[in-house]
């Protein structure tokens, strides 16, 4: 009698655009925190206020991880940001996305 292996479980692709979406949401927040602490007026324009200096620090961007938990369904771990923090909310997404991915390949098994 042959023996039928279980199904693989699905794997599922790395849900990029809506990890870009949590994080950009939640670092726009911080970038306007921020620039009201330190006296930097934000451009009205989204695209323009991602590329604008704003100094993002460190443990504000690991609180932004959390929106993105959810979005992955797994907790991230505060090394994917680097200590020190960003100058930009682009400089951050170009950062911390890419780790976020790794960490999800190596737990989901997906390839991007």
């Amino acid at each position: 009698m042959a023996t039928i292996a279980p199904p693989a479980p699905a794997v599922t692709a790395f849900p990029k655009a809506a990890v870009i979406r949590a994080l950009t949401d939640e670092l726009l927040s911080v970038a306007q925190i921020e620039a009201q602490l330190r006296g930097i007026s934000l451009p009205k324009d989204q695209a323009v206020t991602m590329k604008a200096a704003v100094p993002l620090d460190s443990l504000s961007v690991v609180d932004t991880l959390c929106a993105v938990e959810t979005v992955v369904g797994f907790e991230l771990r505060d090394n994917i940001v680097r200590t020190g923090g960003y100058d930009s909310i682009e400089e951050a997404l170009a950062h911390v996305v890419p780790r976020i991915e790794k960490v999800w390949v190596k737990k989901k098994g997906a390839k991007p």
